[in-house]
């Protein structure tokens, strides 16, 4: 019964986190980061100021940073959403320490998750104080894949999900597609990183046009100042603080990696889906190339409409769901069952 409630909790805490990335996402693009300047609470309340009397007060408080009602509630609203995936963490951690003497139960990563939920929290909070210091907002948001991707491995493999034949597998293919997995999972990540160092910085636009940059193939370039990764804590980093040809530096390599990542994972799912020996995974390669082609198309969407909310949202939502079909392939081909992937 407990196995059965630890599976369940893995499954929906992956959901939550989903939702939480998703969310974190909404709020960071539609300019509402700061829409509460304290925390955990919002100008002091557990939710937002509503009364005359309290958004007066509020007004007060913080004069520099009066009350946008629509903004605050899209702030609240992820840490709502977070708190109550702390909560989960924890009952799966608390769940795994009961049952840590029994060979099926995880232990190891519930107990990491909840350290790495605390040190989320701290990040979360450090965004809001330290005015969305890019390396901070860049922090934050791996930390949240992080913990969907953590999430992801442990309910895949409490549930055995995905699970194939690995003996149906030649030891050398396999081998060579554990590797090539592995660093199309490290691809990923970085490429995630180019992304929310991009979206911190206010960068995103920056290149307004497509496949050129600015009408230029290599426009000018400022590397130095586009990735000096801290810039103290007494400014307002909201809307950004470089110039231009570093933010153009930034959006550049964004898009030049994405074009390794395309190719890199498209020969990945190719390899997977038309290899004889590799049949038993075709339906993963599928998985990863279709998703690989909707996130490539949002990310020219992004550029060609001139980043609308909603296509940016989602271009961050693909982009976990990307990082977590390579978790998949890697869970796949380490997972050592024996019956076939449906």
């Amino acid at each position: 019964m407990k196995q059965d409630l630890f599976l369940r909790l893995s499954i929906l805490a992956s959901v939550l986190a989903l939702v939480v990335v998703v969310l974190g996402a909404f709020v960071r693009l539609s300019h509402a980061g700061l829409g509460c300047p304290d925390w955990p609470g919002c100008y002091g309340h557990i939710d937002v100021p509503l009364t005359q009397t309290e958004v007066q007060s509020a007004n007060q408080a913080y004069p520099d940073r009066p009350v946008e009602a629509h903004k605050a509630w899209k702030e609240m609203i992820h840490r709502y959403f977070a708190g109550t995936l702390g909560l989960l963490v924890l009952a799966l951690a608390i769940i795994a320490i009961k049952r840590r003497h029994q060979p099926s139960q995880q232990f190891i990563v519930p107990v990491f998750l909840v350290g790495l939920i605390i040190f989320q929290a701290l990040l979360g909070m450090w965004t809001v104080t330290i005015k969305l210091n890019p390396t901070i907002v860049m922090s934050h948001l791996l930390g949240g894949l992080a913990t969907l991707s953590l999430l992801w491995w442990v309910t895949l493999r409490q549930g055995n999900f995905f699970a194939i034949d690995l003996q149906s597998i030649p030891s050398m293919s396999l081998s060579k597609l554990k590797t090539l997995a592995m660093g199309g999972l490290l691809l990923v990540i970085l490429q995630i990183m180019l992304g929310g160092w991009t979206s911190a910085n206010y960068a995103a636009l920056h290149c307004p046009d497509f496949p050129t940059c600015q009408g230029q193939w290599l426009p000018p370039t400022d590397f130095k100042e586009a990735f000096t990764m801290w810039r103290g804590t007494e400014q307002n980093f909201e809307g950004g603080v470089l110039e231009n040809d570093a933010r153009v530096t930034i959006h550049l390599m964004h898009r030049i990696f994405a074009v390794i990542v395309l190719f890199y994972l498209a020969a990945l799912s190719f390899f997977i889906i038309f290899k004889p020996a590799l049949s038993s995974l075709k339906v993963a390669g599928v998985v990863i190339l279709l998703v690989l082609m909707l996130q490539v198309g949002l990310g020219i969407s992004n550029v060609i409409f001139s980043l609308p909310l909603f296509v940016a949202v989602a271009h961050n939502g693909v982009a976990a769901v990307l990082l977590l079909t390579l978790v998949m392939l890697n869970h796949i081909l380490r997972s050592g069952l024996k019956h076939e992937y449906t």
